[in-house]
């Protein structure tokens, strides 16, 4: 393989359509994740070649004030278009009416998705891997280290607010995950995630940072990655909300 052609990151973008999903099943696999099973016989073409897509979520309901449905991003956790499932997890947090269709929902419940529209799609060549985020990147991330090659070094440092909110991860050799904690510290994410990622010592070779948390956080991140000496092109840091806007 060329050197041109290592370290591939491809955008595939894809025509979206509305999906009709039931509820089947629900898991909490912590304080403040749930998990809720879907089925659909819509799902036989469904794809999502990256592990931090996103789909729409059409929340019931009266909607905006412009008359357009509520909608919200969600990563697609798990799918088997062969037996028509389709798995999300939601983070429970204070408010919101995705949390509060979440926290209501029964078996039975009917929801529509849209998309995802695109992929960024990252080539598993890569020598080592970090991946951080707050609880609302746990799905992406938990789904990138399911899908990753074998024995890969991955690195996870994970924020969420107290022990009671960390579950199991996905089981892999070569990974280790760091759960650090907010502990009633409001508005000081990009703080945690910067002192975690700075003590931590950036391996030899090529690697792939995936960060997404609160917009400062992951900007944050973005600077600390660089000016640790991992290449720019090789970090992806995804703002998933802003404290600006709550």
């Amino acid at each position: 393989m060329s050197e041109s052609e290592r370290h591939r990151i491809e955008r595939v973008r894809r025509e979206p359509r509305r999906r009709e999903l039931v509820v089947e099943g629900i898991l909490d696999l912590s304080r403040s994740m749930r998990r809720i099973v879907f089925r659909s016989d819509d799902l036989h073409d469904f794809e999502s070649l990256g592990p931090d897509d996103h789909i729409k979520l059409f929340l019931p309901g009266e909607g905006s004030a412009d008359g357009k449905p509520l909608m919200r991003d969600f990563t697609p956790r798990r799918f088997d278009t062969a037996a028509g499932v389709f798995e999300l997890e939601f983070f429970l947090h204070d408010a919101g009416p995705a949390t509060e269709w979440a926290r209501q929902a029964g078996v039975g419940d009917r929801i529509s998705i849209g998309g995802p529209r695109g992929s960024m799609v990252v080539a598993d060549d890569f020598d080592w891997y970090l991946l951080a985020g707050d609880e609302t990147a746990l799905p992406a991330i938990a789904r990138r280290m399911e899908e990753l090659r074998d024995r890969v070094p991955v690195h996870c440092i994970l924020l969420v607010e107290a022990p009671e909110d960390s579950f199991d991860m996905p089981q892999r050799d070569g990974a280790h995950v760091q759960w650090i904690y907010r502990a009633g510290r409001v508005g000081e994410d990009a703080d945690l995630i910067g002192t975690a990622i700075s003590t931590w010592e950036l391996p030899e070779g090529d690697g792939f940072a995936f960060v997404a948390a609160e917009a400062r956080a992951s900007q944050g991140a973005r600077e600390i990655l660089a000016a640790k000496g991992q290449k720019e092109q090789w970090i992806k840091a995804a703002g998933y909300w802003s404290a600006l806007a709550t």
